[in-house]
């Protein structure tokens, strides 16, 4: 007759093959409910038109509705926080902003979250800046523009869409690279930075191509130069910064995907290979361009070796230049 020990081994091991296929198949169920993404910003601008360029592709491949949820303020860390604390299951995701991302760490004495909280989906999107002048400002081209810094140091004012951010510390790094001073003038996001540089109160803002093409195109502002080694697809007619006599320096900001550390492999393997396809898709692409960005695709190894890159490097600049959040 058989040992009951025996018996009882043989039961757990039964059970444990069972289990173990079941939870494959839950993962491979995944998901089973709709996937939120948060965005760090309000409607409108690099970060949330990201995140919608690639959220109903998403929800095509995965079956499941993915919903956009805007958590502006406190410099991003409201949406990073949350994110971080979500339960790591894959249903809440962040849209997570590089000045956010690489910068806060340098410029916050303390964080209600770390970077080792969230884990690389991927990239969705990176987007070059442009300089950008009120028209009554005497420069045509972007030499003529350092010329007049030169000549007129702190004396021309620079908006920013809040101390630390991207437009703030790449301002700042195109100062230091040209031996030129600027007035910083910050604001809260986008919207009123252009208000104030359209009617003149701020004469320069250096951002992202999109919530300024329409102001480029009707001749409300002038564009001397976008920062990227190409020229801009909506901006033919503006010079990279290296053919406008500024080789070297460069400015992009990205948006990438990231869930809570400790998500199931296998469901960031799932959200992984489906971004791959949505940002493959011709529709994507051209979308993408449309609204002033790049759809660029990059996997978890290459997305953790670009924030550690891009950390060290603005760290230094946040630091050396003494910049501090709102």
């Amino acid at each position: 007759m058989p040992d009951r020990r025996q018996f009882c081994t043989a039961a757990l091991s039964l059970g444990a093959s069972l289990a173990a296929p079941f939870a494959l198949a839950q993962g491979a169920a995944y998901p089973t409910k709709p996937v939120t993404i948060v965005v760090p910003n309000p409607p409108g601008g690099v970060v949330d038109t990201s995140a919608r360029l690639v959220s109903d592709a998403l929800a095509r491949q995965l079956g499941q509705a993915v919903v956009i949820d805007n958590r502006a303020g406190g410099s991003g860390n409201i949406a990073y926080q949350l994110v971080a604390r979500a339960p790591k299951d894959g249903y809440t995701l962040l849209a997570s902003y590089s000045a956010y991302h690489v910068g806060n760490p340098a410029m916050f004495a303390k964080l209600p979250w770390d970077q080792k909280d969230l884990v690389p989906v991927g990239l969705i999107a990176a987007a070059t800046n442009v300089i950008t002048v009120n028209p009554s400002l005497p420069v045509n081209n972007l030499k003529e523009f350092i010329a007049y810094l030169k000549q007129n140091p702190g004396k021309v004012n620079y908006a920013s869409q809040g101390n630390g951010s991207l437009s703030h510390v790449g301002t700042e790094l195109f100062c230091q690279t040209t031996q030129t001073r600027m007035t910083h003038v910050p604001y809260k996001g986008s919207g009123a930075a252009i208000q104030d540089v359209l009617s003149g109160q701020v004469q320069v803002f250096m951002t992202t191509p999109p919530s300024v093409i329409g102001h480029i195109q009707t001749g409300k502002l002038k564009a001397l130069a976008v920062t990227s080694k190409m020229r801009h697809p909506m901006l033919p007619n503006v010079p990279t910064t290296a053919e406008a006599g500024l080789p070297g320096f460069e400015l992009e900001a990205w948006v990438a995907l990231f869930a809570p550390a400790g998500t199931p492999p296998e469901v960031i393997a799932k959200l992984t290979d489906t971004l791959k396809t949505v940002l493959a898709q011709p529709e994507t692409k051209k979308r993408a361009e449309t609204v002033g960005i790049e759809a660029r695709y990059m996997d978890p190894p290459a997305l953790a070796a670009l924030v550690k890159k891009d950390t060290e490097y603005w760290g230094k600049i946040i630091k050396a230049k003494n910049i501090t959040a709102d």
